[in-house]
């Protein structure tokens, strides 16, 4: 396995370009199995968990290519109405097939997802979603099995805000007969660019983006061409890699709105940001302690925790992260210490006081932003840090070793090791 190495104290200073949403693009690739036809995807991002289910979507019969950019998914009449353990067990994004193919085909065999590094994510509330749109499920050695002759459009209410309960739900209400509302929605961006890519094959959504989604269920979709919207968690590591380093980076091609969270907590943190239209400049400062609660969108993401975490090493002070989404993302905290952060866990909150600095070391990542939490310290600490098991960071990070090279960085994977 290959690892990064990364020899730090380098402020960053340049442009990076931000990749489209690997959010986005999974629910969207797992949506083209509706509608019969060409779909024209740009902007998706080249990424392990892309193209996990890019190979889910050729099993089950789709034929894909790339031109120019260009991802086009070919989609016929659908034969194999399957996701097996052997597929679902690297991702857990492959439940979002389940949806599409119940609706498509009347029926879908699909393994239950496996355990997950960062906590629990159960899907039953997926299920039972589809049991009050007239779903027949039955769970036997492992594999989920739904069955309607046609999905029927019915009132939803999520106890929780699930994302990819929203997703697989709002997919299969697509080609249901009626109407069915989705009560306590999850309001991410990536659902609104779902809904805007299943609106442009025909169907009728109303809502994404708010916790009340309406959708009118349609006979049939088409193919479609969509362009993914940009990774604000990419783009918001790149902001927070600035700031660790007291660089100055221009982020472009990416979605300020979305990151409101984001730069609010990163200007209290003692950072310069200027927003434009479709790019955001950061200028790193003195790190001031500030405290961070993860929440569901418009909240600060969990998925910016660990980023923050090593942030917050190296501020003034004393703060806490509390999570709030999942109940063992804190796998990182073990390896920040090894590299000299003061970090103490009390249950949910991560209490860290500030050092002046952190210094290189072997580290191992845990996760997908574990990863991303490690890269940032290790651009900031003394002498050399080693990131082993980084196919964790491949998938979710395209080339993030040459984005940041190009900036200042001193990084490079070396193949073979880890």
């Amino acid at each position: 396995m290959d690892k990064i190495v990364i020899q730090g104290g380098r402020p960053l200073k340049g442009e990076i370009e931000i990749s489209g949403a690997k959010n986005a693009a999974l629910p969207i690739l797992a949506a083209t199995l509706l509608s019969p036809g060409e779909h024209r995807l740009s902007r998706v991002p080249q990424l392990g968990d892309v193209r996990t289910i890019k190979r889910l979507l050729e099993k089950i019969g789709a034929r894909i290519s790339e031109e120019n950019g260009v991802c086009s998914v070919q989609v016929g009449e659908i034969e194999n109405n399957e996701a097996p353990y052997t597929w679902v067990k690297t991702m857990r994004a492959t439940i979002l097939v389940l949806g599409p193919l119940v609706a498509r085909c009347g029926e879908a065999h699909v393994s239950l997802p496996g355990g997950c590094a960062i906590g629990a994510r159960p899907i039953q509330l997926h299920l039972d979603g589809l049991k009050k749109m007239g779903a027949e499920i039955e769970i036997k050695h492992g594999i989920i099995h739904a069955k309607a002759a046609r999905l029927k459009g019915a009132n939803i209410y999520f106890e929780t805000p699930t994302v990819t309960g929203t997703e697989n739900l709002m997919m299969a209400a697509t080609l249901a007969e009626g109407t069915t509302v989705l009560e306590n929605a999850a309001c991410e961006p990536e659902i609104v660019d779902l809904a805007q890519f299943l609106n442009g094959t025909g169907a009728q959504i109303l809502g994404a983006g708010t916790d009340r989604i309406v959708i009118n269920g349609v006979q049939a979709l088409h193919g479609s061409a969509y362009a993914v919207m940009p990774d604000r968690i990419e783009a918001g590591t790149f902001m927070l890699a600035s700031a660790i380093t007291k660089g100055d980076l221009l982020l472009k091609k990416c979605r300020p709105s979305d990151m409101v969270s984001i730069v609010e907590k990163l200007r209290a943190a003692g950072s310069e940001i200027e927003e434009g239209k479709d790019s955001l400049r950061v200028i790193g400062g003195k790190i001031r302690a500030v405290d961070i609660k993860t929440q569901p969108y418009p909240g600060l993401p969990t998925d910016m925790q660990a980023q923050f975490m090593a942030l917050m090493s190296l501020s003034d002070g004393s703060s806490v992260i509390t999570e709030t989404i999942f109940e063992a993302r804190f796998t990182h905290v073990a390896e920040l210490r090894r590299m000299g952060a003061q970090i103490r866990l009390e249950g949910n909150h991560a209490v860290i006081k500030g050092v002046a600095k952190l210094s290189g070391a072997p580290v191992m990542a845990t996760d997908l932003r574990a990863s991303a939490s490690l890269i940032l310290a290790g651009l900031v600490a003394e002498g050399e840090t080693e990131v082993l098991r980084i196919y964790h960071l491949d998938r979710g990070y395209e080339a993030i070793e040459d984005k940041l090279s190009k900036v200042g960085a001193s990084i490079q994977r070396v193949k073979g090791q880890g």
